[in-house]
């Protein structure tokens, strides 16, 4: 497969799994702050998101203070932005044009299909009247987009470049949102100060963490592993360490080494196979309790630093072209 078409293939799907990513960062976050909370933890709440996407200096300079709304339509609609919802489904839509030969007519049509209709939704106003609802339309049809692809399309290089490119962004993603949302609620503010307030702050972290479960897909499958009330080491383990769990960081770098296996990469010759293959090894034997006696923050930050030198080599190895 040609450099070029290679590198059109794998960030057509990072794209359109970045605006499925930020959708749900986004929903997760307009859902917990409608939760009691003071005013300086609703705006710590959004300000951390924008920070663990790198985009707080870019908000602020557009948008000064932090407020939902503004900080809902620069994440979700502003051109200008280029991690922003339509901004990825635009590039997403883009690079399935540049590469329009290598691809079914069902795939090619469903991507520019959501461009269209994210475009005339956002036109209408949908983030003013139930951006949650926008938020699930997002999700749904980046779901759609993987299916067309898983249904139509031949099992080779492209597909694989395409997988690869999707778990390289889920894994960045999902430890971002697992970074900020426990780093804001495991700071002093969130704890109950006196006794009588502690059946209140029980409440609230039912519902905190419930939100952080269903922002991606797990909350049923938290029910159905521990069986037990939720608490922050198991939402941790769950999304880092189970192999089972579709968006965990294992499951993600797992489904990594499987695609890079499949087009070529050798644990002989290849710099992104034996940075992938340790980086699973990591979290294939890694011990919840371990993680979260030595830092939590500093696994996760550590984490992104290897996930994105992974897709360094990957695109030094296979995605260079002239």
């Amino acid at each position: 497969m040609l450099s070029r078409t290679a590198d059109h293939l794998l960030w057509m799907s990072r794209y359109i799994e970045r605006a499925e990513n930020t959708a749900r960062m986004l929903d997760v976050n307009y859902q917990t702050s409608m939760l009691p909370q003071s005013a300086l933890q609703a705006e710590q709440g959004w300000a951390g998101m924008l920070s663990i996407c790198e985009l707080l200096p870019a908000y602020r300079a557009k948008y000064g203070d932090i407020q939902p709304d503004k900080v809902i339509t620069f994440m979700a609609a502003d051109a200008d932005n280029p991690s922003s919802i339509i901004a990825c489904i635009q590039a997403s839509r883009e690079n399935a044009r540049a590469v329009r030969g290598s691809l079914t007519t069902e795939v090619w049509e469903t991507y520019n299909q959501i461009w269209l209709e994210a475009r005339r939704q956002l036109r209408e106003g949908i983030l003013q009247t139930d951006p949650s609802a926008f938020f699930e339309w997002v999700k749904l049809h980046s779901h759609l987009a993987r299916g067309v692809i898983l249904g139509t399309m031949l099992l080779d290089q492209s597909v694989f470049f395409m997988r690869l490119g999707t778990f390289l962004e889920r894994a960045d993603n999902t430890a971002r949102l697992l970074d900020v949302k426990f780093h804001a609620h495991l700071s002093p503010e969130f704890f109950a100060a006196d006794p009588e307030a502690a059946n209140t702050q029980e409440e609230l972290d039912f519902y905190h963490w419930s939100a952080i479960l269903r922002s991606v897909s797990a909350f049923e499958i938290y029910r159905r592993v521990y069986r037990d009330v939720i608490t922050p080491p198991r939402v941790a383990e769950l999304l880092m360490l189970r192999h089972d769990m579709p968006r965990s960081l294992l499951a993600c770098m797992n489904e990594v080494v499987a695609n890079l296996e499949r087009i070529g990469a050798s644990v002989d010759a290849s710099h992104s196979r034996r940075l992938a293959g340790r980086l699973q090894a990591d979290l294939q034997y890694g011990d919840i309790q371990e993680i979260l006696a030595t830092g939590l923050h500093a696994y996760l930050t550590h984490f992104l630093e290897r996930v994105h030198a992974v897709g360094l080599a990957v695109s030094e190895e296979f995605l260079q072209f002239q």
